[in-house]
């Protein structure tokens, strides 16, 4: 079996000023956990949602109900 050297990743940008994120497949953890109360995230546009859900990886289909819920569930914790 053959090994295949892959040419590394420039994260600073190439030379076309390209961004590393803006690759496909890179994906880096945001430093903080949102900090949304129940009714921020009942209140949030579909925009707004989508931008956070794909901040963290996470899946952005379905109605804006839909992600509403998904959000909730994902980030508000019970106390």
């Amino acid at each position: 079996m053959e090994s295949v050297a892959r040419p590394t990743a420039n994260i600073g940008g190439g030379p076309s000023g390209e961004h590393a994120k803006d690759r496909c497949g890179y994906f880096q953890m945001p430093l903080h956990y949102p900090r949304y109360t129940q009714a921020e995230y009942e209140a949030m546009p579909d925009w707004k949602l989508d931008c956070l859900l794909k901040e963290y990886g996470l899946p952005i289909t379905g109605n804006v109900e839909h992600k509403r819920k998904f959000a909730m569930g994902a980030f508000l914790w019970p106390h």
